[in-house]
């Protein structure tokens, strides 16, 4: 539940922060008139994704078990992909996202009604897809036959908007470069254990071999059903009997996402500046070889 908590709370805050912005500066600028056109495409990319959410849900289910388990493994692989580039783009852009969504309302304001309808849709159906698939998937990895991944996900996507009211009123104020540094970690793990269970579905479906190859089988020691089994399922989609392939697919995409992930953009150029510091020092020290 943890775990869908977090998706719904990190997608809905980036949708949230992206409609206080346009409202703020519509507000600000005195340009209240141009606030339905916006929240005319705001409701059409609600609309599309909850859609589209609904369209992957009820339409897998008319599937067989060897296509539904296909569709679950490869959307899980998509939606993965998606993520891992939104937290590294948002990560980079966060401090600007202000400055850039000002630029494009500008642009719209110049164009009239259906660019202020395209901007805003554009603006947050990009954030309603991504949810939406990455939702999808997560809960399909997690699922248990109970409700709790989509109350997760509903408890997340509150608290989001809830946050987001707060920023317009400006009675909150986080740091949200580190906001989004955090929570995108955090997210990187929850995608390394959807990604893992992408392959086992995918392994169900005859599309990749070594289903009955087991990693390692502590059922015994955790046993699924427990509470904490449970706990380490919902936050970290944990499988206590995995097969090669799962743990595998697991740990190459874990370790190296995450360690790029958490290198400071700060540190990144330390780095840059003293590997050139070298090379130039190199240059200037070096002696030519004789022939």
């Amino acid at each position: 539940m943890f775990s869908n908590y977090l998706i719904g709370l990190r997608e809905g805050l980036e949708a949230s922060l992206v409609v206080c912005i346009l409202i703020a500066y519509l507000v600000k600028t005195g340009r209240r008139d141009a606030l339905r056109p916006i929240w005319i495409g705001i409701a059409i990319a609600i609309a599309i994704a909850m859609g589209f959410g609904s369209a992957l849900e009820f339409g897998s289910q008319e599937l067989t078990f060897e296509a539904q388990e296909a569709l679950g493994g490869s959307l899980s692989v998509i939606a993965v992909g998606l993520v891992t580039w939104m937290v590294f783009w948002m990560r980079r852009t966060a401090r600007h996202l202000k400055s850039e969504l000002h630029g494009k309302l500008d642009a719209a304001l110049a164009m009239g009604t259906g660019a202020l309808v395209a901007t805003a849709f554009l603006a947050v159906g990009r954030e309603g897809l991504e949810t939406a698939l990455f939702v999808w998937a997560s809960v399909h990895a997690a699922s248990d036959g109970t409700p709790r991944p989509l109350i997760g996900v509903a408890l997340g996507l509150a608290t989001a908007v809830l946050l987001g009211w707060l920023f317009y009123r400006g009675a909150l104020r986080i740091n949200l470069a580190k906001f989004f540094t955090w929570t995108g970690g955090m997210l990187v793990v929850v995608a390394a254990g959807v990604l893992a269970y992408g392959f086992h579905d995918l392994q169900e479906a005859n599309w990749i071999p070594g289903i009955s190859d087991l990693a390692f089988d502590i059922s015994g020691t955790i046993p699924p059903d427990s509470w904490y089994g449970t706990l380490l399922k919902g936050v970290f989609n944990f499988q206590p009997d995995p097969t090669v392939v799962q743990l595998a697919v697991w740990a190459a995409y874990l370790v190296p996402t995450l360690a790029v992930f958490l290198i400071t953009p700060e540190f990144a150029a330390r780095l840059r500046g003293r590997r050139r510091e070298g090379a130039a020092g190199g240059v200037e020290g070096g002696v030519p070889a004789s022939k």
